[in-house]
């Protein structure tokens, strides 16, 4: 049987243009998180390199597997089940935007390749990640000791279907790992967070990096975790801490009979997943 209740922590760090000094600092927060109880820990989309093509073409160069390996050995030090954020991967030629998840003794039990990237041409911002990374193909939900949980990545959140598919595949937590802008993050962020929670009816979790001013791409932060009827549990503003809430999964059943939507889906109207 599932544990229903644990403690879920957001590290919102500013990642740095020296990845040995981003290492340092995001291993200090994934303890520092677990030292004040957090069974999980998330850290944000593509923590270990700055937000920018040529970064994440040098870093994929260096390759990912010390990142990975730090992340690895994080988990198993801090006994928490850590959602890794993102990195740059590199599988032959090609990169992908993953996020790997451990589990508490550092294995990895997960990884998602972000689906969607993020090629938009908004007032003030040009940004094409297709130019660097390759999409993944597959929806990444895994098991814990607290039951399913699903991973995504960043522009992911705006395709519902992705998250309906893992709240059917029996997802009770989804994390996002994200670095949404200036210009979509006051607009869009929590929004779209509270609305996939909202839509699916479980705990959703939006892990950002703190805002790095002054560089060419700087992200919104304000990392939330969201309840199953839509509510903020914890939000942080820009600037770089922890954020952590403590989750009683058996809400979740508790919405889900007072507003259940699940039941009354139109499967005879509409596909929902395979």
């Amino acid at each position: 049987m599932s544990e229903n209740r644990l403690k879920l922590a957001v590290c919102q760090l500013r990642t740095e243009l020296a990845l040995e000094e981003t290492l340092q600092k995001a291993r200090e927060m994934v303890l520092r998180a677990a030292d004040a109880g957090a069974d999980m820990v998330c850290l944000p989309e593509m923590f270990s390199c700055p937000y920018a093509g040529e970064y994440f073409r040098k870093s994929a160069a260096l390759g990912h597997e010390e990142t990975v390996s730090a992340m690895s050995a994080w988990a198993r030090e801090s006994g928490a089940i850590l959602v890794g954020g993102s990195v740059p991967e590199r599988e032959g030629e090609r990169l992908y935007n993953t996020c790997f998840v451990f589990d508490e003794k550092g294995r990895q039990i997960a990884r998602h390749r972000k689906v969607h990237l993020f090629d938009v041409d908004l007032p003030g911002m040009r940004f094409k990640e297709s130019n660097t990374f390759t999409p993944g193909k597959e929806i990444t939900v895994f098991d814990t000791r607290f039951g399913k949980m699903g991973a995504a990545v960043c522009f992911d959140v705006r395709f519902p279907e992705l998250f309906r598919a893992m709240a059917e595949r029996g997802a009770r937590v989804i994390f996002l790992p994200a670095q949404f802008n200036m210009t979509t993050g006051p607009l869009h962020w929590e929004l779209s967070l509270r609305s996939r929670a909202m839509d699916n009816e479980l705990f959703f979790v939006g892990a950002s990096a703190a805002r790095y001013e002054g560089f060419s791409y700087e992200c919104w932060g304000h990392s939330a975790i969201v309840g199953p009827f839509g509510e903020l549990l914890a939000q942080a503003d820009e600037k770089e801490q922890i954020i952590s809430a403590e989750l009683d999964l058996a809400e979740i059943d508790r919405v889900r009979a007072q507003l259940p939507t699940f039941l009354h889906l139109r499967r005879d109207v509409y596909k929902v997943a395979d």
